[in-house]
């Protein structure tokens, strides 16, 4: 019985920690930017559905399509705007860029919406499944099934489409596609977009799974990076295992060591791998 439940929660977890990484993944992979401003995002999503909630009666899933489209709309302009503009500096550069800029949203949230905790109760929610032995609470069983469709939506975006074709194109040989007549820095902008838009689908099914406030977004953004670290970049579907093996740890974690020891366990998980296979469990070897 606990085990079945540790897999569970495990699994749950994975889910919505592939959804998570799946925006920082792709600008990692395409732009070779580590997005800083990932956690940040996540959070604004999240407030972005909570009031929502509080002021429109809308369902946080539903509320996923206008904060991914602001956030979508605002990742564009700021990659146009202000990103581009050192895309071709060394890693450090655009690192300290997107911290600056980290450090900007996370002030301008604490000033708007303080630094309590609060969190989308929506009613009638309060339900769970028992499943092979498993008892899972319904909002997060229906939010891990709505990030797992996610993540499988950038999958089919990047494999069946013009615009995942020349952002996966870019991601290959920047200047190979430029001869193809791919518009480099509008993919890029649209690479960061989709990035953006992620983060607030992300942030608004965690409205209602995990208490949110501006404090939290280093965590997000810590899990993010060792989702993708283990899945590999430049792997859409190692965003998945990556969330899983991270979710099973956790969970396991959880159980053996303490929930305050979690993430410890996850990030010594994180060094090992980086010793044993530095490019993680999907991605390929020597890429960057």
């Amino acid at each position: 019985m606990l085990v079945a439940q540790v897999i569970a929660n495990g699994l749950v977890l994975g889910g919505i920690y592939g959804c998570i990484a799946a925006g920082f993944s792709l600008v990692w992979g395409v732009l070779n930017i580590i997005n800083i401003l990932h956690g940040s995002l996540i959070l604004l999503g999240a407030y972005i559905a909570f009031f929502a909630y509080q002021l429109f009666g809308i369902h946080p899933f539903v509320a996923i399509i206008p904060a991914a489209g602001l956030l979508f709309v605002a990742g564009y302009l700021l990659q146009m705007t202000v990103i581009n503009r050192v895309i071709n500096a060394t890693v450090l550069v655009t690192l300290t860029l997107t911290f600056g800029l980290n450090l900007m949203l996370d002030n301008a949230m604490i000033a708007a919406f303080k630094a309590d905790f609060r969190k989308v109760t929506v009613d009638g929610t309060h339900s769970s499944y028992e499943i092979l032995g498993a008892t899972l609470p319904a909002d997060r069983l229906s939010g891990t099934a709505l990030a797992v469709l996610i993540v499988v939506a950038l999958y089919l975006l990047l494999k069946h489409t013009r615009i995942g074709r020349a952002i996966v194109a870019v991601r290959m040989d920047r200047d190979a596609a430029a001869l193809m007549g791919v518009n480099v820095l509008h993919t890029y902008a649209l690479t960061f977009a989709i990035g953006a838009a992620l983060a607030g689908a992300a942030g608004a099914i965690l409205s209602m799974i995990f208490p949110i406030s501006p404090t939290t977004s280093s965590i997000y953004l810590g899990k993010a990076f060792i989702v993708c670290v283990l899945g590999g970049l430049g792997s859409v579907q190692g965003v998945l295992v990556g969330g899983i093996v991270l979710g099973l740890v956790e969970s396991a974690g959880a159980v053996l060591l303490g929930p305050e020891h979690a993430l410890t366990i996850a990030f010594l998980l994180l060094i090992l791998l980086l010793l044993l296979r530095p490019q993680g469990l999907m991605g390929r070897k020597g890429y960057q």
